[in-house]
This record gives C-alpha cells, structure tokens and sequence, in this order.
C-alpha cells in the first residue's frame, strides 16, 4: 500500500464515503499529499470549509498511526495538507526496492473493460501526423489502463467500405487517366504509384471502382500496418472491419433499439436520432431521405459490435475535424447503456523547420507522413514529442529540437538520467540495502527525489481516471531534474558504508521508475548515450 492508499484509509476512517480523488497530491505546494473533501462535507453540514477542515485536521491526527506524519494541518478557505515524515517516506522508497517492475501496478481500474479505439484512419492512404498523435496516446492509455488493473482492447476500427472507398478507387482510376481527375479525389503520389504498379487490375475492374477501391484500401491497409506495428510500436489488439459490422447487421440492430427506447422520429422522409435530448445542439440522420444509411449509423452499429463484445468502457480517439462527431457519439453510447464513453479529440499539429510551417493536406498528397516523421527523428522522440502535449492543445513541433541529441532534448535528458543512474549502479557493484539505512536519506535532495519517486502510482492512477496521459511525460522531465540535482548535490559512491547503501538504493529506486515509466509510455530504456 502507498502513502497516498493509507492517508485515503485514515480519512476513511471519519468519512467512510471518501473516494480515491478525495486526496492528491498538490501542484507546487511542499505538502506531500491534500484533500479538498471538508468543502463537499461543509455543504452537508452547513458550516464553512475552514471550520469543517480544522476539525478534520484534529480527527486525523487521532487516528493516524505513529511517526507517519510529520504535520497535517488546514490551509486556506478548507484544504487539508499532510506531510510526511522522513521515516514514511523512507518505507516507500524500501517498497519500490521490493516491488522492482510490479511499482505504479494497481488494482485502481479493476473490474473494468475498457476499449481504446485509436488511429481508425481510412485505409485510403498514409497516416498523417494527426493519426500518430492519437496513436501514441491512444498506445499509452491502454498501457496505463492495464497497469491500473483493467482489461483493455486496442482497436484500429478500418473503414472499409463506403464513399471514401468508392473515391479511393475512382481516383485509382483517374490516375491513369481512364476517367477524369475531379477535385474531390485523392492525389498523393501514393496513388499513382499503386495504380502503375497494378494496372492491369485497374483496366480490369475500371467499371467497378468499389471492388478496386476495396482491393486497394486492403493493400493500403497492410502499410498502415508495418507503419504502426514496426515503425510506431504500437500493437493493436483488434482490427474491427466495417464490412463485417454491417454484415453482421449491427446498424440496424441498435436502430431498433433506439426505436424501443423513444429516440427515433421521421421528418422530410429521413429517418433522426434525438441526439438533442443529451445535450447535441440538433439532432442527426440516421438514413437518408433517398433510403441510405449515415457514417453515423455505420459508427452506432460499431459501438453496439463494442457492447455486445462486453465492454461497458469506450474511449475514442479523434482528430480535430471530428468535434461535431462528440455529443452525437455519446448519444449513441448513453441509449446503449455504456458505463463510461469518452471521446478524445487531438488538436492539430503544425510542423516547424528552420522557422517555416509544413502545409500537409492527405488529398493533395503534399504532407510529410507520421512515418516519414519517425524516421526523420526517431521513434523514442517522436512518442516522447507528442506525448508531453494535451490533446487538447496545439503543438508545434520543433524538429530542431527533435533533432538535437543532446540533454536539451526533454527525452535524452530524461534517458540521460537512466543511463546515469545505471551506470552508477554498474560501478559500485551490487550493495543490498538494509532498510534501517534509508533513514540516512535526510538531506534535501534525498526527500525531493524520495517524493518524486513515490509519486508514480498515484500518476498511474489519475492518468487511468481522467486519461490525461501528457502528465506522465512531463513527471518523467521532473523526475530526471530532481534525480539530477541529487546527483550534483549529493555523494554516492565516495560516501561511507550506510550512506553509500542508503545512496544507491535511492539511486536503483530511481532506475526502476524510470525503467516502468519507460515502458508505460513505450520509450527505450537505453544501455549508453
């Protein structure tokens, strides 16, 4: 048990329906750990947060074991702030040393199946750089996900089949100049290229651009592939076809049930959802006033295929031309009954080089690919890059920067510090410590790099939570700062016999989390640099 599990036990103890949220640990304050619950209990009790706080502060200071804190006292309009002592933190630290690879693993999200639907791009040609984006994290959610204790499924749902298909192969066509090239068709060399290399077939099926657009999109589909598989490192667990959910007539399926629960009506000859009664700003088609099924009632038919599979958790992971697709899919996910349904959307990326933007546009086939972008710069810096950033925030990315290999780099100073503090390990030899020595570790330096360290499970946590996976990366930034202020600071191999103990085991404890994060995010944990 973390510190973080038994502060949220002592508070239970007063207030028994106290929730895992209910204690954090605050940004830039030197408390270890607080808690914002007196302002929910002044609500029930009609007094004021500060008066509920203070009381809160004297009946955990009863109920709190002996030496575990070093002070816990209220603060501002109602927080309550704890702080440790060194012993306690010492024990952590003896915990992570234990634990080894199985430190920041819980049973947080247990109980849960949960699908992460990530990348999903039409097969119909390279991915861009918004697909990497939402496939890195996308990646990182299902690692957490799983460390937190949950089942997860990673899926890439294919699109294959429909209008963006029967343009994919009309511009195959088009290509090779069977039928004129229209504005709306797909223009990367791309798909020249497979429309030379397989001519005969085009000539063949020119009258079908369907069934060549299906064929194409499969090809396409297997670069997608090795371009996430081998050069990305991202491994999906399913990829779901459109063709089979509507074989398996998934669409109409949830249509009727959206009939039983009351939210379907006709207007003007097409068929709608009241997306409006769940806050949609109008409601949407389900089929056409000519007979023709929507993408929307293709994509409802996906989330029943998702449900009737057994998973009451979805997270869906979209680029930022989809935010009119939000409150529309969560409809579809509330009249179904989801548990939890969260739609992501990634903001859109501006690529920067020597001080000018990249245009990049998928039809007119003038874009660098994300596969392009990972070997421009490599895979450990294109994930960290993308990773540190909200999805909700728009990124520049500085291929300056990316390029430089050196500790301005965010990600070769966080490897830096690993491949430091194995080589420190390396040099001093195998020294086990005896858990009376941590008390040793009582410098400034020792305690922030101590908390820092300890702050991992509960990161894991948060992130399995609310998804907000850039907090990881940038943990990891912190962590090597503080892991090298210790090392500047303080003596370790040169210190005595219990010191140096103490010292190295604080330095294997350092290469442990930095090793789990590593493997959390999908970055190499390097031998040297």
């Amino acid at each position: 048990m973390n510190a973080k599990d038994s502060i949220l036990r002592i508070l239970r103890r007063i207030v028994p329906d106290a929730k895992e949220g209910d204690v954090v640990v605050p940004d830039g304050q030197a408390a270890h750990y607080s808690t914002t619950i007196a302002f929910r209990l002044a609500k029930e009790q009609g007094k004021s947060p500060a008066a509920v706080a203070a009381v809160l502060v004297r009946d955990i200071k009863e109920r709190a074991p002996r030496g575990f804190f070093e002070k816990v006292e209220a603060a501002g309009p109602g927080f309550v702030n704890f702080y440790l002592t060194p012993s306690a933190l010492n024990a952590g630290l003896m915990g992570i040393l234990k634990l080894g690879r199985r430190y920041g693993a819980s049973k947080a999200a247990a109980g849960s199946k949960v699908q992460v639907e990530f990348v999903s791009a039409n097969p119909t040609g390279p991915l861009t750089l918004a697909n990497g984006r939402g496939g890195f994290l996308g990646d990182v959610l299902g690692n957490v996900l799983r460390l937190a204790g949950a089942k997860v499924e990673k899926e890439y749902y294919v699109n294959d089949t429909g209008h963006q298909v029967l343009t994919l192969g009309q511009s195959i066509i088009a290509a090779l100049g069977i039928i004129p090239d229209e504005e709306s068709f797909y223009k990367g060399e791309y798909v020249k290229d497979w429309a030379k290399k397989n001519a005969a077939l085009v000539k063949r099926l020119q009258k079908d651009p369907m069934a060549l657009g299906e064929r194409a999109a499969k090809d396409f589909l297997g670069l997608i592939k090795k371009a996430v598989g081998e050069k990305a490192g991202i491994r999906f667990d399913r990829y779901t076809s459109e063709k089979a959910v509507h074989k398996a007539k998934m669409p109409q399926k949830a249509m009727e049930i959206f009939k039983k629960a009351g939210f379907i009506y006709e207007s003007e000859g097409a068929v709608w959802l009241k997306t409006t009664a769940f806050g949609d700003d109008k409601d949407r088609v389900l089929v056409t006033s000519d007979g023709n099924p929507t993408y929307f009632l293709s994509d409802a038919g996906h989330y029943l295929e998702t449900q009737k599979r057994g998973f009451s958790e979805k997270i869906n992971i979209l680029g930022p031309d989809h935010y009119g697709y939000v409150k529309r899919i969560q409809s579809v996910a509330k009249i179904l009954g989801f548990k939890r349904s969260e739609v992501i959307i990634t903001q859109a990326i501006r690529l920067m080089k020597d001080g000018t933007e990249f245009k990049m546009s998928k039809r007119k086939g003038n874009f660098l690919t994300f596969e392009d972008l990972v070997d421009e710069v490599g895979l450990d810096v294109a994930r960290f890059f993308f990773l540190m950033i909200s999805p909700s925030t728009h990124m520049d990315f500085d291929m300056g920067l990316a390029k430089e290999r050196s500790v301005k780099n965010p990600i070769y100073y966080v490897q830096y510090a690993y491949v430091r503090a194995k080589g420190i390990l390396k040099k001093a030899g195998a020294v086990r410590p005896d858990s009376k020595d941590l008390g040793l570790l009582d410098t400034p330096e020792d305690q922030v790099l101590i908390r820092a360290l300890l702050e991992f499970p509960d990161l894991i946590e948060e992130t399995a939570r609310d998804y907000q996976a850039h907090r990881l990366a940038r943990y990891a930034i912190d962590l090597a700062r503080d892991f090298q202020q210790f090392y500047e600071k303080e003596r370790i191999i040169g210190e005595a016999g219990d010191v140096k103990g103490a010292r190295l085991a604080l330095v294997r404890a350092t290469a442990t989390v930095l090793e789990n994060l590593f493997v959390v995010l999908g970055i190499s944990a390097p031998k040297k640099m």
